[in-house]
């Protein structure tokens, strides 16, 4: 791959904007940062390249819960007509107690998700990623189970007893928290996980060959705002407990070079997801190889769900008519 142009989504704070950082130590021609608002990621800009004393950083606004955000970034990376080497999407965040719900009916833990595969789309369909691009999305451990406080939902299972075995139907549940899905936030959170790991893969089987696309959990990275709206008791007992633990933190800086370090995989492991080692939170990362991940049928659901959610697919050049 060559280190010629990058994009970063959530790129104003924490492993973003280390990722961004790193990037330009490795000598990457232009980073392009994306914020909720322009103002916030020319800041960020700046902040960067004073940082770095390096001028490769270029300011993009994205609203990720706002497809007509994503229609005008896409429409401005279409008017600079240059292919992107390396996609990071980084963007998302722990949900609070109450239940938030984005103006199109998303839970706004799943809402990220919608539009990165708003964006990925419309760069795929625009010829806007380079041939041997990589494509690197936030993951995190609980999609895998086994982290304490957190447990994703059993969707065949929850399939069967409410939507008559439609998984497809079972995902839409999950991504809007709809009917017979209770709001509980650590569970919200893993389940937004699990969905992404499904829908990487399912993207991985969509993408032209030299692409490749990887789900990477940074791992515990506490000293960040993603948590900022987090229960209290994830909060302010079990992240300060993680902290005082040797091995179960780490710096953002370290984190985020999980991120950097996928996107120099190669195609034999494109869709799969990448994590710490089962009961670990930081360390090395290796592909996960949970059974419930690798279900093609629950990967199939949950990218014709985001599909249906985000009104995008890969095969329908019209839906993107508002950037060709």
């Amino acid at each position: 791959m060559e280190h010629s142009i990058a994009l970063v989504t959530g790129a104003t704070s924490g492993l973003g904007h280390a990722a961004a950082r790193i990037l330009a130590g490795e000598g990457w021609r232009e980073i392009i940062v994306t914020g909720r608002s322009l103002v916030r990621a020319q800041q960020t800009a700046a902040q960067l390249a004073a940082e770095t004393r390096i001028q490769v950083f270029t300011p993009l606004e994205l609203e990720l819960d706002t497809p007509s955000s994503v229609q005008s970034i896409l429409a401005e990376l279409v008017k600079r007509g240059r292919p992107i080497d390396f996609l990071l999407l980084n963007g998302g965040m722990v949900p609070g107690n109450k239940r938030v719900l984005t103006a199109t009916g998303v839970e706004a833990a799943q809402a990220p998700l919608i539009g990165h595969h708003q964006l990925t789309v419309g760069l795929l369909r625009a010829n806007l990623l380079s041939p041997n691009a990589r494509i690197v999305i936030a993951g995190a451990e609980p999609a895998r189970g086994g982290v304490p406080l957190f447990s994703y939902t059993d969707v065949p299972a929850f399939a069967a007893k409410h939507h008559q075995g439609d998984r497809t139907a079972a995902v839409e549940a999950l991504l809007r928290n709809g009917p017979n899905v209770k709001y509980v936030p650590n569970r919200a959170y893993a389940d937004a996980k699990l969905i992404i790991a499904w829908w990487v893969a399912a993207l991985a089987r969509r993408l032209p060959s030299g692409m490749a696309v990887y789900a990477v959990s940074p791992g515990s990275a506490p000293d960040t705002q993603a948590v900022r709206n987090a229960s209290p008791v994830l909060k302010w007992l079990m992240i300060p407990l993680v902290k005082l633990i040797p091995g179960m933190s780490q710096t953002p800086e370290t984190a985020a070079r999980r991120y950097l370090q996928a996107s120099e995989f190669g195609t034999d492991v494109s869709g799969q997801f990448f994590a710490s080692a089962p009961g670990k939170l930081t360390g090395p990362i290796e592909a996960q190889l949970h059974p419930h991940l690798h279900d093609r049928a629950s990967q199939e659901a949950a990218w014709q769900t985001v599909v249906k959610v985000s009104g995008v697919d890969l095969s329908n050049p019209a839906s993107l008519s508002a950037v060709s």
